[in-house]
């Protein structure tokens, strides 16, 4: 299973909001490239990166945040927030993305999603499927929509996504454990490349999703507030993989 560590960015910081509630926001680091740096040298080779200014806004806004990273580490990553046209796909692509994370346009216009799919590989876009009481959200999870989780999952994996970031907001951010009822049942339905996202919270966690059969999970807040320490992913790492 992948360790996926997260950089949330706003403003060029790295920071932390709980429930993806913009007035929660904690700073972290005023320096994402130092942050990026740690996680590569304890041997991480994948990273989340968010940019949730372009989330609430539209548009991507920190794309040299994420030109920085790609050209100064050796990290896989895959970014988020803002994509919203073929253009700022291509800015994403442009300026490292290794794969993209889809939200609100995947829901508000999935012929465009699903024609980029067919484009530019289904190992290249990720659909994320952020949710609270079942039901998906978008904007900066600042919308709920109509669309049920496994139906929304099921549609895409019709359609031929392969690869899936799944959130449970009301876990997100607040070190409460993940969200596994959910991803047992997802697993059960599909074959899919499932990433668990919110709430990780200590090692054991890891493990138990790994046997589970998650394919990668990202780890954020528990990074930041020392729930789970970098020496403690390298050995996870190590161990399994």
């Amino acid at each position: 299973m992948r360790v996926i560590p997260a950089i949330d960015i706003i403003e060029g910081k790295c920071v932390r909001l709980t429930k993806g509630e913009y007035n929660t926001m904690e700073v972290y680091s005023r320096d994402p490239l130092e942050i990026a740096k740690k996680f590569e040298d304890h041997g991480l080779n994948y990273l989340h990166l968010v940019d949730l200014e372009g989330a609430k806004q539209g548009y991507i806004v920190n794309y040299k945040i994420l030109e920085k990273l790609s050209s100064k580490t050796n990290l896989q990553i895959d970014f988020g927030g803002g994509i919203k046209s073929r253009e700022s796909l291509l800015m994403a692509i442009e300026a490292g993305a290794n794969q993209v994370t889809i939200g609100s346009l995947a829901v508000n216009q999935p012929d465009i999603v699903n024609q980029w799919i067919i484009e530019f590989g289904n190992q290249k876009i990720i659909i994320g499927a952020d949710f609270k009481n079942d039901q998906i959200a978008i904007e900066g999870w600042t919308e709920s929509t109509t669309n049920k989780l496994i139906p929304y999952i099921n549609k895409w994996s019709d359609m031929g996504a392969v690869y899936f970031i799944v959130t449970n907001i009301e876990h997100d951010g607040t070190l409460r454990g993940p969200d596994f009822e959910t991803y047992e049942k997802i697993l059960a339905k599909f074959e899919i490349n499932l990433i668990a996202s919110g709430g990780i919270s200590h090692m054991d966690n890891l493990y138990k999703l790994k046997d589970k059969g998650l394919e990668g999970t990202i780890v954020g807040k528990a990074i930041y507030e020392g729930a789970i320490s970098l020496k403690d992913l390298e050995k996870f790492i190590l161990e399994t993989d």
